[in-house]
């Protein structure tokens, strides 16, 4: 509070040298901002796929949250039952399960990068850091394996070849024309992800020199007395 209402209070580091409070309090900040950008994605959807055709005027939608599916998912459903194919809510199911949980767990390894000064700030990011790559390739697989799972043998099982929803854009299935795209809690985890990365860039900037002026201290320690 002290540094906010005056700015020129200072930092004095191992090698007596002194640095601003506010250049500390700057990544700290930035960090448990990432971690509530990243807990709030967790209640909007984050991607969505809808689906058209001439027996379905206004479309048929799901959104995928990451713990549940919300949408048209029962009339989905009902046309891929005689593909053959799962019902929408077994892909991704053990996934959906953890989600919450591992999320919670990002945000508080950011917030614990808080409390530690040196580089393994970074390591403690790193599970956040990747969620955004891990979400899309995870998708991507549940989709193949959802396209590819079609029964030969069910009642139109034979009039659609294998295939591969799109994660982005428009694709066909069939009759249908599709269109997926990423909603809100997508894009806010990735605003979380490039606000952690501004934090680390500050983060190093502030305690990279304490790192060194200790190193250069205990070098100097470890020198045998001159004669």
């Amino acid at each position: 509070m002290q540094s906010f209402l005056d700015p020129d209070v200072k930092v004095l580091l191992p090698d007596g040298s002194t640095r601003r409070l506010t250049d500390y309090l700057l990544p700290s900040a930035l960090l448990m901002l990432s971690a509530l950008l990243l807990m709030i994605s967790m209640f909007l959807p984050y991607w969505s796929m809808r689906m058209d055709a001439p027996q379905y005027p206004k479309g048929l939608k799901v959104d995928v949250y990451i713990n549940r599916l919300d949408g048209d998912v029962d009339e989905i459903d009902a046309l891929n039952h005689y593909l053959g194919m799962p019902k929408l809510d077994e892909g991704g199911r053990f996934e959906r399960s953890i989600s919450f949980i591992s999320i919670i767990a990002f945000g508080f390894l950011l917030m614990a990068g808080v409390f530690v000064h040196n580089q393994l700030a970074g390591l403690l990011a790193l599970p956040a850091l990747g969620f955004p790559v891990v979400f899309i390739a995870d998708l991507w697989w549940i989709l193949y394996q959802y396209g590819h799972s079609i029964d030969p043998k069910s009642a139109l099982g034979g009039a659609i070849e294998p295939f591969t929803p799109p994660v982005l854009g428009p694709g066909v299935v069939g009759q249908f024309g599709t269109v997926a795209s990423f909603e809100p809690g997508f894009y806010l985890s990735l605003l979380a992800v490039l606000v952690m990365l501004i934090a680390l860039w500050f983060h190093r900037a502030a305690y990279k020199p304490i790192v060194d002026a200790r190193k250069k201290l205990a070098a100097s320690a470890a020198q045998p007395p001159r004669a």
